[in-house]
Protein backbone atom coordinates (compact mmCIF):
# COMPACT_ATOMS: atom_id res chain seq x y z
CA UNK A 1 0.00 0.00 0.00
CA UNK A 2 1.48 3.54 -0.70
CA UNK A 3 0.74 5.52 2.30
CA UNK A 4 1.95 8.58 0.69
CA UNK A 5 -1.35 8.75 -0.62
CA UNK A 6 -2.56 9.27 2.02
CA UNK A 7 -0.75 12.06 3.94
CA UNK A 8 -1.81 15.44 3.09
CA UNK A 9 0.92 18.45 2.38
CA UNK A 10 -0.56 21.49 3.19
CA UNK A 11 1.90 24.58 2.23
CA UNK A 12 2.50 27.61 4.16
CA UNK A 13 1.32 25.56 7.70
CA UNK A 14 2.03 26.59 10.72
CA UNK A 15 4.02 29.24 9.03
CA UNK A 16 4.90 30.47 5.05
CA UNK A 17 7.89 28.17 3.69
CA UNK A 18 6.68 25.11 5.85
CA UNK A 19 5.06 21.88 4.01
CA UNK A 20 3.23 20.57 7.00
CA UNK A 21 2.73 16.97 6.56
CA UNK A 22 -0.89 16.05 7.78
CA UNK A 23 -1.29 12.14 8.99
CA UNK A 24 -5.38 12.76 10.00
CA UNK A 25 -6.20 11.39 5.76
CA UNK A 26 -4.05 8.02 6.93
CA UNK A 27 -5.83 7.53 10.07
CA UNK A 28 -9.26 8.32 8.75
CA UNK A 29 -9.19 5.18 6.12
CA UNK A 30 -9.42 2.29 7.84
CA UNK A 31 -7.05 -0.01 6.13
CA UNK A 32 -4.34 2.77 5.98
CA UNK A 33 -4.68 2.93 9.27
CA UNK A 34 -4.25 -0.64 10.08
CA UNK A 35 -1.32 -0.90 7.61
CA UNK A 36 0.47 1.42 8.93
CA UNK A 37 -0.24 -0.05 12.81
CA UNK A 38 0.43 -3.54 11.17
CA UNK A 39 3.80 -2.87 9.90
CA UNK A 40 4.99 -0.75 13.10
CA UNK A 41 3.68 -3.36 15.28
CA UNK A 42 6.17 -6.03 12.58
CA UNK A 43 8.98 -3.61 13.24
CA UNK A 44 8.57 -4.09 16.99
CA UNK A 45 8.32 -7.63 16.95
CA UNK A 46 11.09 -8.34 14.83
CA UNK A 47 13.21 -5.96 17.74
CA UNK A 48 11.63 -8.21 20.48
CA UNK A 49 10.08 -5.12 22.11
CA UNK A 50 8.32 -6.04 25.45
CA UNK A 51 7.32 -2.15 25.98
CA UNK A 52 5.88 -0.14 23.77
CA UNK A 53 6.51 4.17 24.58
CA UNK A 54 4.63 6.68 22.49
CA UNK A 55 5.06 10.84 23.14
CA UNK A 56 2.03 12.56 23.58
CA UNK A 57 -0.41 13.21 21.30
CA UNK A 58 0.25 11.21 17.67
CA UNK A 59 2.67 8.76 19.51
CA UNK A 60 -0.47 7.46 21.24
CA UNK A 61 -2.63 7.48 18.64
CA UNK A 62 0.15 4.92 17.24
CA UNK A 63 1.66 2.93 19.71
CA UNK A 64 -1.80 1.91 21.48
CA UNK A 65 -2.53 -0.44 18.63
CA UNK A 66 0.64 -1.44 18.27
CA UNK A 67 1.04 -2.75 22.14
CA UNK A 68 -2.94 -3.82 21.51
CA UNK A 69 -1.44 -6.08 18.66
CA UNK A 70 1.57 -7.26 20.22
CA UNK A 71 -0.13 -8.02 23.47
CA UNK A 72 2.41 -5.66 25.13
CA UNK A 73 2.12 -2.66 27.61
CA UNK A 74 1.64 1.00 26.74
CA UNK A 75 3.92 3.87 28.19
CA UNK A 76 2.53 7.36 27.79
CA UNK A 77 5.41 10.30 27.98
CA UNK A 78 3.68 13.45 28.56
CA UNK A 79 4.61 16.90 28.92
CA UNK A 80 5.38 17.94 32.70
CA UNK A 81 2.52 18.30 34.98
CA UNK A 82 -0.27 16.45 33.59
CA UNK A 83 0.89 12.70 34.98
CA UNK A 84 -0.32 12.25 38.22
CA UNK A 85 1.78 10.04 40.13
CA UNK A 86 6.28 10.59 40.94
CA UNK A 87 7.60 11.30 37.08
CA UNK A 88 10.80 11.90 35.70
CA UNK A 89 11.76 14.72 33.77
CA UNK A 90 13.89 15.60 30.76
CA UNK A 91 14.68 18.91 29.32
CA UNK A 92 15.51 19.54 25.83
CA UNK A 93 16.56 21.84 23.39
CA UNK A 94 14.61 23.52 20.19
CA UNK A 95 15.53 25.69 17.45
CA UNK A 96 14.34 28.98 20.23
CA UNK A 97 14.18 28.14 23.46
CA UNK A 98 13.63 24.83 25.71
CA UNK A 99 10.93 21.78 26.19
CA UNK A 100 10.34 19.18 28.15
CA UNK A 101 9.13 15.34 28.82
CA UNK A 102 7.61 13.64 31.67
CA UNK A 103 7.64 10.14 32.36
CA UNK A 104 5.98 8.19 35.58
CA UNK A 105 9.38 7.15 37.73
CA UNK A 106 7.47 3.49 37.91
CA UNK A 107 7.05 2.98 34.28
CA UNK A 108 9.83 0.97 32.76
CA UNK A 109 12.59 -1.06 34.52
CA UNK A 110 15.67 -2.91 33.77
CA UNK A 111 15.76 -5.49 31.26
CA UNK A 112 12.65 -3.67 29.79
CA UNK A 113 12.97 -3.18 25.40
CA UNK A 114 11.60 -0.61 24.55
CA UNK A 115 9.92 0.94 20.99
CA UNK A 116 9.24 4.26 20.63
CA UNK A 117 6.40 5.30 18.23
CA UNK A 118 5.94 8.82 17.05
CA UNK A 119 4.27 10.09 13.63
CA UNK A 120 6.79 11.94 12.78
CA UNK A 121 11.02 12.39 12.79
CA UNK A 122 12.13 16.04 12.18
CA UNK A 123 15.32 17.03 14.25
CA UNK A 124 14.88 14.01 16.50
CA UNK A 125 15.09 16.58 19.48
CA UNK A 126 11.97 15.29 20.87
CA UNK A 127 13.12 11.65 19.97
CA UNK A 128 15.70 11.32 22.17
CA UNK A 129 14.58 13.09 25.02
CA UNK A 130 11.88 9.90 25.27
CA UNK A 131 14.98 7.94 24.64
CA UNK A 132 17.04 9.31 27.72
CA UNK A 133 13.93 9.52 29.71
CA UNK A 134 13.39 5.17 29.10
CA UNK A 135 17.73 4.41 29.90
CA UNK A 136 16.62 6.54 32.89
CA UNK A 137 14.81 4.12 34.42
CA UNK A 138 17.03 1.87 33.22
CA UNK A 139 15.12 0.57 30.00
CA UNK A 140 16.95 -0.44 26.62
CA UNK A 141 15.44 1.95 23.70
CA UNK A 142 16.11 -0.92 21.18
CA UNK A 143 14.41 1.45 18.06
CA UNK A 144 12.64 3.90 16.79
CA UNK A 145 9.75 3.78 14.17
CA UNK A 146 8.12 7.11 12.88
CA UNK A 147 5.05 7.10 10.25
CA UNK A 148 7.17 9.79 8.39
CA UNK A 149 10.92 10.88 8.35
CA UNK A 150 11.29 14.56 7.20
CA UNK A 151 14.70 13.69 5.64
CA UNK A 152 16.12 17.02 5.34
CA UNK A 153 15.82 17.48 9.03
CA UNK A 154 18.40 15.49 9.78
CA UNK A 155 16.77 13.57 13.18
CA UNK A 156 18.38 10.08 11.94
CA UNK A 157 21.76 12.07 12.87
CA UNK A 158 20.81 12.74 16.45
CA UNK A 159 19.18 9.33 16.76
CA UNK A 160 22.29 7.77 15.30
CA UNK A 161 23.17 5.50 18.06
CA UNK A 162 19.59 3.99 17.48
CA UNK A 163 17.48 2.04 15.22
CA UNK A 164 15.66 4.15 13.58
CA UNK A 165 12.53 2.88 11.11
CA UNK A 166 10.11 4.73 9.23
CA UNK A 167 7.22 4.06 6.84
CA UNK A 168 7.85 7.05 4.49
CA UNK A 169 9.93 9.83 3.98
CA UNK A 170 9.28 13.14 3.04
CA UNK A 171 12.40 16.20 1.74
CA UNK A 172 11.61 19.58 2.10
CA UNK A 173 10.97 21.50 5.31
Amino acid sequence: MELKNFIASIEDFPKKGIIFRDITPLMQNAEAFSYACDKLAEYAKEKRATMIVGPEARGFMFGCPVATKLNLGFVPIRKPGKLPREAITEQYSLEYGTNSLSMHKDALKKGDRVVIIDDLLATGGTALAAAHLCEKLGAEVVGFAFIIDLVDLKGRDVLKKYDVYSLMEFEGE
